[in-house]
């Protein structure tokens, strides 16, 4: 029963993500951070298809977890899959829904924070650069947190330099939107296991 509604989390999950990034982010070249974020660039810049490069950026992550962090390869390379395989499928909405750029930033990123909450209740992830954030803070000590926010600083930096200070912007507001939705999807699974332990 758990592996059935992990594989329905992982499937919802993906195409919360999916949905977030063709409907609100993808129309108004907004970024997400980590592996999709160079996805978005690639196809903002040359027209590659952005779950294919995120499957590509993302080979070699998962050479090194397959080698030093087995448990990760397991849990992340589904979603992965899954994740990458949506966005490419649903990129035809691009164009469906018109929204002030604003607008669009929050509701993609909290759409894409619905579907990262859902997989990470189920101990598992889109993988990316998320790994590279979790394997240093475990060397380091330092939050996971903290890696993320510096790794998805770097991408959107760059985004911005590459394409618009208004994609810079824009972008910074996503991510926030995508954390605190994130945050708020994992922290009622978490109040939900504590009331049902008592």
């Amino acid at each position: 029963m758990y592996f059935l509604k992990k594989g329905l989390a992982l499937i919802t999950g993906s195409i919360f993500i999916s949905l977030g990034i063709n409907l609100f982010i993808v129309p108004h070249e907004i970024l997400d951070g980590g592996t999709v974020g160079i996805g978005l660039i690639a196809n903002y810049l040359w027209g590659f298809n952005t779950g294919l490069i995120v499957i590509v950026v993302s080979i070699p992550i998962f050479i090194f977890a397959w080698f030093f962090y087995r448990n990760y390869f397991y849990n992340s390379l589904h979603g992965l899959i899954l994740y990458a395989f949506f966005i490419d499928f649903l990129s035809p909405l691009n164009n469906l829904i018109e929204l002030e750029a604003i607008y669009s930033s929050l509701l993609g990123g909290i759409l894409v924070g619905i579907g990262n909450g859902l997989m990470l209740n189920f101990q598992t992830s889109t993988g990316g650069t998320d790994f590279i954030a979790q394997f240093l803070c475990e060397k380091t000590g330092i939050n996971v947190g903290i890696y993320i926010l510096f790794i998805d600083s770097i991408i959107i930096i760059i985004g911005g330099l590459l394409l618009t200070s208004e994609t810079f912007y824009l972008s910074v507001m996503t991510i926030l939107s995508i954390g605190i939705t994130t945050s708020f999807i994992t922290s009622r699974k978490d109040m939900l296991s504590l009331l049902n332990d008592v």
